[in-house]
């Protein structure tokens, strides 16, 4: 009521001043002096609060959350010396565990003080909404951005010379690094150029036209054979059209008429090719470009299109820890020699191998080579106790945890006094005199160790070493 009429605001009643703010409020609240609550009103079923049957007759401090109680609190001071108070958003916590957000004003009617609150749930489903959006924008973004990373380093380090031109104009939007290389000019010159670049004959012309139409008509164009102007032998060409955003693209592979682009042929890639170590060339970061059938035959795979541009360490290695190790020695000291690893089979095959590679980081056209030898044979012809040795020692290993250091510790002795003593017998031909002479130890000393090993029986007895040695 305004002071025009000469009431007043303080002689309405404040059941009525109630039930005025609720029609303009989602949530009322009608507050004793003390600070409880003593009624409560919801504008619509869409604004209830779970819980809020046992508000009345409680201090409305203890109706909001921890976090909240300053809030209403002052909200509640402020009203008392001044009569009204602003806005301002407490939650109120429910017996599920989720807090609603209500936006309460006040003010004071007589002796006590109405609530006046907006139900903030909807503005915060929008806010939430609005948080998940740009989340999965943000997302959305950095994915992209990891897509066209690993496209640009693709495009860069292929082999085959590439061009991505407009099928309208036919000018070059994109070009990596092997066509200004086939080219002969930076990439940076060739984007912006019109293609087709000139030519040797009419012929090629014509080829690269007809190549053209049938990618813009069905897109795709069959790969067909050009001489550039000034080129000393003809390349084939090969079209593939994408849409990207509004525009329509062409993607041009080319390659040397002999080849792939990625290793040259010459009459030295036949003898490679039927070489019986495993040779592989890479790039500077270990992806394939080259592999020749025994290391086909070493991995049990049926073609090189399987490795081609895969990481070596699929094969060569622990997974992700020797390849490493390998690039690293190369550009330290320019080449490996003789590291003994293992080679690993699609099919679980293992194989001991040794590789020593060397590389050439400058030029056009940088590279690893590695050589791969398998030497699981001659491994073989080791001491038999030299096989078993490492196995069992694993074997120890996986006892940890469950025998404790003193076991495990005499364990270990023995397996390896066992060993030396069998290696010793197998080198000098089971003759234990000799064998003792070799290991260091008096022929008694032995006996007892033989004995100790359950070894006694599997050689002759002392006598024989005497036979042996005459």
């Amino acid at each position: 009521m305004s002071a025009d009429n000469g009431r007043d605001p303080s002689d309405l009643d404040p059941s009525a001043a109630l039930t005025l703010l609720t029609a303009t409020a989602d949530v009322t609240l009608l507050v004793a002096p003390d600070g409880t609550a003593t009624e409560l009103r919801i504008a619509a079923p869409e604004h209830a609060i779970e819980g809020s049957d046992t508000w009345v007759g409680r201090p409305v401090v203890e109706l909001v959350t921890i976090e909240s109680r300053a809030k209403i609190e002052a909200l509640l001071r402020e009203v008392q010396s001044r009569g009204s108070a602003r806005r301002r958003q407490v939650n109120h916590p429910t017996p599920t565990g989720e807090d609603v957000p209500i936006g309460y004003s006040a003010q004071r009617i007589g002796e006590r003080i109405v609530l006046s609150g907006r139900d903030l749930r909807p503005i915060a489903s929008l806010q939430q909404r609005l948080v998940e959006a740009q989340q999965a924008m943000e997302r959305d973004y950095w994915r992209l951005r990891h897509i066209e990373t690993r496209y640009r380093l693709l495009f860069q380090l292929s082999g085959e010379a590439i061009l991505v031109v407009d099928a309208t104009t036919l000018r070059v939007v994109d070009a990596n690094a092997a066509a200004g290389t086939l080219f002969g000019a930076p990439t940076e010159k060739l984007i912006g150029d019109v293609f087709p670049f000139p030519v040797a004959d009419a012929e090629s012309r014509v080829a690269l036209e007809g190549m053209i139409a049938t990618a813009r008509a069905t897109g795709r164009g069959s790969e067909v054979r050009v001489l550039l102007a000034g080129g000393e032998s003809p390349v084939m060409m090969s079209a593939s059209c994408f849409r990207q955003d509004m525009s329509t693209l062409l993607l041009i592979r080319v390659v040397p008429e002999h080849g792939t682009g990625v290793v040259r042929r010459s009459p030295l890639l036949g003898l490679i090719e039927h070489a019986p170590d495993a040779v592989i060339v890479t790039d500077l970061e270990g992806h394939v470009r080259y592999a020749n059938r025994a290391f086909l035959d070493l991995t049990q795979l049926a073609s090189e299109d399987q490795v081609r541009g895969e990481s070596l360490g699929n094969w060569i290695g622990r997974p992700g820890a020797d390849v490493p190790v390998f690039l690293s020695m190369l550009r330290k000291h320019g080449a490996l020699r003789l590291i003994a690893t293992t080679a690993r089979g699609v099919h679980g095959l293992t194989s001991e191998v040794e590789v020593s590679g060397s590389w050439q980081p400058d030029g056009s056209d940088p590279a690893i080579v590695f050589l791969l030898r398998d030497v699981g044979r001659r491994l073989m012809h080791g001491p038999v106790g030299a096989r078993d040795l490492t196995r069992a020692v694993e074997q120890l290993t996986g006892l940890v945890g469950r025998t404790s250091l003193r076991e495990l510790v005499r364990d270990t002795t023995d397996l390896v006094e066992r060993h030396f003593i069998e290696a010793a017998l197998e080198l000098t031909g089971d003759n234990r005199t000799s064998a003792a002479e070799v290991l260091g130890v008096s022929r008694q000393s032995l006996y007892v160790k033989l004995r100790r090993h359950q070894l006694g029986g599997l050689y002759a007895s002392p006598d024989a070493d005497v036979e042996a040695a005459d």
